[in-house]
């Protein structure tokens, strides 16, 4: 009986032995990893509170046995990382990066082969990878599909949008766990001719909040030389295993040891804002790549853009059905009267930018060849510096030089990409020798070579070389049309923004739910910046188009709030200049508010109902506020304790009016100033659809406030 109770103690020991735990810095987030029949499962708590449900870990390798069973615990090493960086640009001036790390070295018995995974445990969550070391038994291996768990535990309401392997260009719908099997066949794929994910497959960020009160935030950091991750739930177990996007012939990913994934990243918190104000993405990507940084500067822009978006006019130069390049001569074609990107039209926006203190134009449609890829020719291709005769570069260099003017180069890719790189050094010198130093580059179409998908490892690997080749430049990079972002802006700072999701654009194609500036940071923004292209002041699209009735779902200021709720070290004034000119007072705050900060706050935050950010601008000591709400009448209240104590602001309210609607009355608004400091306290009503933003400069004479009302 003794020597039973003994072999049943020591079975046990042994089994228990194979737990390892580790706590974040605080204390509060406790992760605990352990083998359960030679299989790895993780379980996350926060203050004691199960944020994830023991969940499994492996992968499937092709042509050889799988890398998720028959484990055994060959090391474990624990370890503490502290230190303070400053990004090239941001959210605030300086980052923490603290943690500590679990590192497991597992091997399997039947092969001999190893896996390590890396976990990073934050305060306020936690980052974890695969690691394949250099082995003998392992080199070459093909990844049939990636099975890592994340078991929920309850029926959560989420913010998500249905999984897709080309597009992320979809509103948000909000429901519980359960109910995204039924509403997944409501839909729309607004891209792609299909979407390729099952009925339960939902894409990254994606944003939780339970029943009582957690929020939870799953995403990726760090991909590099793999495929973008789905996720794909289990609605009777609720539990999400990741769901790589394949290739054209069905594989994953191709890895050579030694080599690692991409980093799955679980935030957690008991507010909102602990979400909004996570480092985790950037924390978990390497420090910046580049020795010298100084070409890399914050951009504030206008464009040749948004009177094509509206179809007012065109990107086409001609209405010939079909041209080709290297074919065509086009002095002897006719211009179709409605070409934005011509020389004169150009100058005026390049005159605009300059008399309001804007850094630099963006012109789409100035290279030839768009009437041949608007008519859907399947092998036509741009080639990136052929300018139409209507556009002449030099002279447009010369002018913008004159008025201290940057153009922005717009590169097409019509999805064809080795064409793409095939002319890129080229491409990229054009821009060098004729004054541009940003390019805004769309990958818009199915992926050539036929059958890759636009978040497939092909092309993940496509637009870090891209962005890599900029740099040999000095050029900066705005993709859109390109995989997410998971924070490599940290390693490759020249990547200053990307597209990504469904921005404005959508607003004149049919419009986006007034919710969705207030889920787009907890989701989108959660791996980087968005050049979301706010600003506009004409809803009413057909004012551009007759033919166009689309309505843009926001008051004005709700617009000028999103240059602060949507963060972006680029930042587009979209709308047509006529336009601005009709609201210059309004205007004023787009001109005023910085696009590079020193410190960030979340004043008020729900997802799917309304943010507050409050900003500090960059090497100064005035505050931005903005407030973006969803279609209900709200009322925001927010202190000013973010303030310096003792001194004293002017803080200019532009608020939507009493009778301000997003739907029946969108440009009422109106514009107050008042003299504020850390104490002052506002109350401000918020319109369906609606918003507010605050420029608060310190005054030193206090004449200069004379008069105002005190907060």
């Amino acid at each position: 009986m003794n020597k039973l109770v003994i072999i049943l103690l020591l079975a046990f020991t042994s089994v228990f032995s194979q737990a390892q735990q580790i706590t974040s810095p605080d204390e509060k987030m406790q992760l605990t990893f352990e083998l359960k029949d030679g299989i790895p499962f993780y379980q996350l708590k926060l203050n004691n509170h199960s944020i994830i449900n023991p969940s499994r870990l492996g992968l499937e390798s092709k042509d050889s046995e799988s890398l998720m069973d028959g484990f055994s615990i060959e090391e474990s090493t624990q370890s503490t990382f502290d230190e303070t960086w400053q990004p090239v640009w941001g959210e605030e001036k300086e980052i923490r990066n603290h943690y500590n790390e679990l590192a497991v070295t597992l091997k399997q018995t039947s092969t001999n082969r190893k896996m390590l995974i890396r976990f990073r445990v934050f305060d306020d969550g936690l980052g974890f990878r695969y690691e394949f070391p250099e082995q003998q038994n392992l080199t070459y291996f093909v990844v049939k599909d990636e099975h890592t768990q994340f078991a929920m535990t309850g029926d959560h309401t989420a913010f998500w949008i249905p999984g897709d392997y080309d597009t992320q260009e979809y509103d948000y719908t909000t429901s519980k766990l359960s109910e995204i099997r039924g509403l997944m066949q409501g839909a729309i794929t607004p891209n792609a001719s299909q979407t390729p994910a099952s009925p339960t497959t939902v894409q990254t960020a994606l944003m939780m909040k339970t029943d009582d009160g957690y929020y939870i935030n799953l995403h990726e950091a760090a991909l590099v030389e793999y495929s973008c991750m789905h996720l794909e739930l289990d609605d009777k177990n609720l539990v999400f295993e990741s769901k790589l996007t394949p290739d054209a012939i069905g594989n994953m990913a191709y890895l050579q040891a030694p080599c690692h994934t991409p980093w799955r990243t679980v935030i957690a918190g008991q507010k909102a804002a602990d979400i909004l104000m996570s480092h985790i993405t950037l924390n978990l990507n390497e420090p910046c790549a580049y020795e010298t940084t100084d070409w890399i500067k914050p951009v504030k822009y206008i464009g040749v853009w948004w009177e094509m978006i509206t179809g007012k006019s065109s990107w086409s130069y001609t209405n010939l059905p079909s041209v080709k390049l290297g074919e065509t001569d086009y002095s002897q074609t006719k211009p179709n009267g409605t070409h934005a990107a011509n020389t004169a039209h150009v100058k005026e926006y390049i005159d605009f930018a300059a008399e309001h203190g804007f850094d630099a134009v963006l012109v789409e449609g100035w290279n030839i060849g768009w009437e041949d890829w608007f008519g859907k020719s399947k092998d036509y291709v741009f080639d990136f510096v052929t300018p139409y005769p209507d556009f002449d570069v030099q002279k447009l260099h010369a002018y913008a030089k004159s008025k201290n003017v940057k153009l922005m180069m717009h590169h097409e890719t019509s999805g064809s990409v080795r064409n793409y790189e095939r002319h890129m050094d080229t491409a990229y010198q054009f821009m060098v020798d004729n004054g541009y130093n940003s390019v805004k580059s769309g990958y818009v179409g199915d992926i050539i070579p036929r059958g890759e998908y636009h978040y497939g490892q092909w092309m993940v690997n496509h637009y870090l070389y891209a962005v890599k080749k900029a740099a040999d430049y000095k050029i900066m990079v705005n993709a859109h049309e390109a995989v997410r972002p998971t924070g490599l802006c940290r390693t490759y700072p020249n990547l200053i923004g990307n597209e990504s999701a469904r921005g404005t654009e959508y607003e004149a194609f049919g419009g986006s739910h007034p919710d969705h500036t207030t889920i787009l940071p907890f989701t989108r923004l959660i791996g980087g910046p968005m050049d979301y292209t706010p600003g506009i002041f004409e809803p009413d699209v057909s004012q551009y188009n007759p033919n166009n009735h689309s309505h843009v779902n926001t008051t004005i200021a709700r617009q000028l709030a999103l240059y602060v709720t949507m963060y972006s070290p680029l930042q587009m004034a979209a709308d047509l200049p006529e336009t601005y000119k009709q609201h210059l007072d309004a205007f004023q705050f787009i001109k005023d508010v910085p696009v590079d900060w020193d410190e960030t706050r979340v004043l008020e935050a729900e997802p799917g109902d309304y943010i507050t950010y409050a900003r500090k601008g960059k090497g100064t000591d005035s505050w931005f506020v903005g407030r973006t709400n969803d279609e209900v009448a709200r009322t925001s209240e927010i202190t000013f304790d973010f303030l310096d104590a003792g001194k004293t602001y002017l803080a200019t309210v532009y608020a939507d009016a009493k009778d301000a609607d997003y739907k029946t009355n969108p440009k009422a608004y109106e514009i107050k100033k008042y003299v504020v400091n850390s104490q002052s306290k506002l109350k401000q009503l918020c319109a369906p659809g609606g918003g507010y933003a605050i420029s608060i400069v310190p005054v030193a004479d206090k004449t200069a406030t004379k008069g105002l009302k005190k907060l």
